[in-house]
C-alpha cells in the first residue's frame, strides 16, 4: 500500500502535468507561439488600403481557410501596405495570376483575404508575390462620400433654379 506521502506526490505530479498541457493547449488555441508552425509557404501581396486585417486574419479561398497572415507592414517609399501570408503546403496549385482582395466577414466583422485562383500554369511557391490586388471597403469611407454626395446634390439643384431666374 502506498504511504500518504506518495499519494500525494504523485497527485502533484499529474496536477503540474495537467498544468502544463493546459498551457500548451492556451498557446496553440491563441496562436500567440511557433512551437507548432504550420507547413507551407510565405506569399506577399502589396495593398492601397487594408482596414481592420490584422496578423492572424484568415486567408481563404472559395470560403475555406488555407492560411493567416503573418506580418503587416508599411513600405517607406510607396506608403502601401506589404502582407504576408502563410499558405498551407496542401495548397501549392494555386496560380501565380491569382488576384487577393480583403473583404468583411458579414457587415461589421472582421476582415480576411480571400484569394481567387485564375488560370496560369504556373504556381504561387515560397517568396511569390500576387500581383492583382484590391483594397478593403472603409465602412466609414463609404458614408462618407454618400453624405458628401447628398449634401452637394441639394446645392446644384438650388443653383440651377437661381441661373434660371
Amino acid at each position: 500500500m502506498l504511504s500518504q506521502r506518495s499519494i500525494e506526490s504523485i497527485v502533484g505530479l499529474f496536477l503540474v502535468f495537467a498544468i502544463l498541457l493546459l498551457m500548451v493547449l492556451a498557446f496553440k488555441v491563441s496562436g500567440l507561439t511557433s512551437f507548432f508552425k504550420t507547413e507551407g509557404y510565405t506569399v506577399t501581396a502589396i495593398f492601397d488600403e487594408i482596414g481592420q486585417l490584422r496578423v492572424r486574419s484568415a486567408v481563404k479561398m472559395g470560403g475555406v481557410t488555407i492560411g493567416e497572415v503573418t506580418a503587416i507592414n508599411l513600405d517607406p517609399k510607396s506608403y502601401k501596405a506589404i502582407v504576408q501570408m502563410r499558405i498551407r503546403s496542401a495548397m501549392s496549385d494555386i496560380p501565380s495570376d491569382s488576384s487577393a482582395s480583403i473583404l468583411t466577414a458579414g457587415l461589421l466583422g472582421d476582415n480576411y483575404i480571400a484569394i481567387t485562383p485564375m488560370y496560369s500554369t504556373i504556381f504561387l511557391k515560397e517568396g511569390s508575390q500576387i500581383d492583382e490586388t484590391h483594397s478593403a471597403m472603409i465602412l466609414e469611407k463609404l458614408i462618407g462620400q454618400l453624405l458628401f454626395k447628398i449634401g452637394n446634390s441639394g446645392k446644384s439643384t438650388d443653383t440651377a433654379k437661381g441661373a434660371k431666374q
